[in-house]
């Protein structure tokens, strides 16, 4: 049986797993897109899996709900920072976790009400690809595209079509402000479908809105579909640095499951 925490991170949800005896195999493709099954799994857009890591708090291994791994998840960090916390005790700062990642190391702090404040990856620049306005948060790429009533915008379609375009994949983050708020929908590689929340995608958009010359704060909330996350950075002459997401980390369940 395979103990679990069910986690969301402003809708964005996850199967979080205590890897620390490493007894559970990241790369087993079936396996994983069977727990993240929405009809016969437990169901979630991935799996956070926490292992022992000798200069961390600990380390985090994400693997998409397809099986693939993936890179950096910014909603996924927050609610592996929570679970370290809260459930296995093992985070000796509360005001300074530090964790790998994919991409690097990752600080965060954590807030009261349920919120974590978690720094990114430092972005070099704003470029282009697919046409489209371009950002690399970490190693995890982010189209953005700007459009009018993104209430009924064809988010599935037009991102599927984007990602499936590029050689290499792209997660595609379709944007409209209206009444002075962000309003952010994103299509997920990996998931292969539109997530609530994305926090890459949310750190990607604030930067191409400053760069861009659509914002001029350096603190920015950007409204997704399952609730709101705030980013926050530094620009400087070499790109934007000091980067945080902050957002909500909720453990919803618990469970045992025999799918193995």
């Amino acid at each position: 049986m395979l103990t679990f925490h069910k986690y969301h991170g402003a809708g964005n949800d996850f199967i979080v797993i205590d890897d620390r005896a490493k007894k559970f195999n990241a790369k087993d493709v079936k396996n994983i897109q069977a727990l993240c099954h929405r009809q016969f799994g437990i169901g979630a857009d991935g799996i956070l899996i926490l292992q022992d890591h000798n200069k961390y708090d600990f380390e985090m291994i994400y693997a998409n709900s397809d099986g693939s791994l993936g890179a950096m998840c910014g909603n996924g960090g927050r609610c592996i920072v929570h679970f370290a916390h809260n459930f296995l005790k093992i985070v000796k700062n509360p005001r300074k976790v530090r964790f790998l990642a994919a991409d690097g190391e990752h600080e965060a702090e954590i807030l009261s009400g349920g919120q974590i404040k978690l720094k990114m990856q430092d972005v070099e620049d704003v470029s282009e690809r697919n046409s489209l306005p371009f950002v690399c948060q970490g190693t995890t790429p982010h189209n953005i595209v700007f459009v009018e009533d993104l209430e009924n915008f064809s988010v599935f379609e037009t991102g599927k079509k984007i990602r499936s375009s590029d050689p290499e994949g792209v997660n595609v983050d379709f944007v409209e402000i209206k009444d002075k708020v962000i309003y952010v929908r994103t299509y997920e590689r990996g998931v292969e479908n539109e997530t609530l929340a994305c926090g890459t995608g949310a750190t990607s958009v604030a930067i191409v809105l400053h760069a861009l010359g659509k914002i001029k704060e350096n603190e920015v909330r950007i409204r997704m579909q399952g609730g709101e996350l705030i980013v926050e950075f530094e620009k400087t002459s070499d790109g934007y640095k000091n980067i945080y997401l902050t957002g909500p980390a909720v453990c919803t369940f618990k469970g045992k499951t025999n799918l193995l």
